[in-house]
């Protein structure tokens, strides 16, 4: 499915996209002859990523913006819109996490996540999304959000509230907007072992192994995993997917969502004692 000049035409702004997985998804696209821009607060990342994707002779730009701030974000869509003479996809991929105890968070603490996975994600979108609107194009938004997103988790909660607004914001967009053209959709990955992560929230290598472990995969994903995911997804092979959120996880919130599934841990001592409990039961 992954042929050569697959995004051909395709001018993709991803935020965050200067490392991690949005930086995987940049790379991936870019190898399929989509033209990259990156943005995001931190420009030393920026020049490093692009000059990188430059190597291998791709269109490649970049602007600074927090996107937390709507006229930082106005700005730099605007400024890149008309240097790349339009862009069609958005990757809504820039976010903030950390662990902690809920009681100790401080109101900047959650602000400052709230205010990047939410409120950013918005601003990128509903820019981008005006201007398509305004001049009648077509184009496709594609946000990272997490399995807890429906769920919810403890510790992350921040974070958890924030996924939850986007995935909200993607199927409420994806119908209102579909007439016009835009399809939204969301990936919700799950271990992922990026420098971000691994430094946030699995911070120790006992972490590390008990989130492999619990995984019914026994392993961790791999970025090219994602990428491929994200690739597919703002194809126009996918075009009659929208309002989709797409699980690349394992299994692992399946694994924590089956009320026995803790019971997977057993071994087989405790096996024998049930297939004798039920032979008792029957006689």
């Amino acid at each position: 499915m992954f042929q050569k000049d697959l995004l051909k035409g395709k001018n993709i702004l991803v935020t965050g996209g200067a490392t991690g997985i949005g930086y995987a998804i940049a790379d991936a696209a870019s190898r399929l002859g989509a033209n990259i821009f990156l943005m995001s607060r931190n420009e030393a990342n920026l020049q490093k990523a692009v000059a990188s994707l430059r190597v291998n002779g791709v269109n490649a730009g970049y602007r600074v913006a927090n996107i937390r701030d709507s006229s930082q974000v106005k700005q730099a869509i605007d400024s890149l819109y008309s240097e790349a003479g339009d862009l069609n996809v958005l990757i809504n991929n820039a976010a903030g996490n950390f662990l902690n105890r809920t009681e100790n968070i401080s109101e900047n603490g959650f602000r400052a996540i709230t205010e990047t996975v939410l409120n950013g994600t918005l601003n990128c979108t509903t820019h981008l999304g005006k201007k398509w609107i305004s001049e009648g194009r077509s184009g496709t938004v594609l946000s990272i959000v997490a399995t807890y997103a429906w769920t919810g988790s403890a510790f992350v909660v921040p974070s958890a509230v924030a996924k939850a607004g986007v995935l909200a914001m993607t199927r409420s967009l994806a119908v209102e907007w579909g007439p016009k053209g835009i399809r939204m959709n969301a990936i919700a990955p799950g271990p992922f072992l990026t420098e971000g992560m691994a430094s946030r929230l699995m911070p120790t290598e006992e972490m590390v192994d008990a989130v492999r472990n619990k995984n019914p995969m026994k392993r961790l994903g791999e970025l090219d995993e994602i990428a491929n995911l994200a690739v597919f997804l703002i194809s126009d092979g996918s075009g009659f997917i929208n309002g989709e959120v797409v699980t690349i996880d394992g299994g692992e919130w399946l694994m924590g969502a089956g009320q026995f599934n803790s019971l997977m841990n057993l071994g087989d001592e405790f096996w024998n004692f049930i297939d004798s409990m039920r032979g008792k039961k029957s006689q």
